[in-house]
């Protein structure tokens, strides 16, 4: 499997996962609780996070909500 860069939350890192789902995974998201994602400025449903594939170079931003307010 090869390792590729790419931009999480603004942050440079090298992951080898396949898809969104995969790299969230990898980064230690919790699956089960509340946060959106969007890939390239694109928002990802989560039923299509696990097929959602990742290229080097690609943003992915994960946004989790705030409590409060």
């Amino acid at each position: 499997m090869s390792t590729f860069e790419i931009s999480l939350n603004g942050e440079r890192i090298a992951t080898q996962a396949a898809t969104l789902q995969g790299l969230l995974l990898e980064r230690g998201y919790d699956l089960k609780n509340a946060f959106a994602c969007a890939v390239n400025n694109g928002f990802v449903p989560r039923p299509l996070w696990p097929e959602r594939t990742l290229q080097g170079g690609d943003k992915i931003d994960v946004v989790t909500p705030i409590t409060g307010g």
